[in-house]
């Protein structure tokens, strides 16, 4: 018995909608019931940011005013930033960033703002990480120690008063 080719496309139309808006839904159930987004680091007010002036404000003016920076400078201290972002856990427990912020101020040797700038995606720079695991001396086991290596030590066989500290009367009783 053939079916009709109208009723085989109205029955895969409605799959697709159906497929759709189940997927859909997913995406809204975990937007509202999944875990609040986390706010993190020091976020910046815009209008408190406004009232930096290069050339006039001082360290401590900053501070006043933004509150300590996230970060300083690694070998220079004349270098602020206040770094923030709003984070989720996403369905596949892995770490999400939805709004991330970096504001770096600098200051001249006297202390004074001479730069005050928002850090963007494209100021950001790839970092390759390196696999690679520094050997430990010693560490390195052949195939027969690893089987074999435990045959003849005292106390694995349960020899009483040979490495067993059960047998000695300090374990557990």
């Amino acid at each position: 018995m053939a079916r009709h080719p109208r009723s085989v496309n109205a029955f895969r139309l409605a799959t697709c909608l159906v497929l759709v808006t189940v997927l859909s839904g997913c995406t809204w159930i975990t937007n509202t019931l999944g875990p609040a987004p986390v706010q993190r680091g020091n976020r910046v007010d815009p209008e408190r940011l406004a009232q930096i002036t290069p050339g006039v404000q001082t360290r401590s003016d900053v501070e006043a005013l933004l509150g300590s920076p996230s970060a300083r400078g690694t070998f220079d201290e004349n270098h602020w930033y206040y770094i923030s972002a709003q984070s989720r856990l996403s369905p596949g427990r892995t770490l999400l960033i939805e709004d991330q912020r970096v504001v770096a101020i600098a200051f001249n040797q006297q202390g004074v703002v001479s730069e005050v700038r928002e850090l963007t995606d494209a100021d950001g720079r790839p970092v390759t990480m390196v696999s690679r695991e520094t050997p430990v001396p010693g560490s390195e086991r052949s195939l027969l120690q690893a089987l074999f290596g435990n045959l003849g030590r005292p106390g694995m066989g349960g020899t009483p008063g040979v490495g067993n500290p059960a047998s000695l009367g300090g374990g557990a009783r």
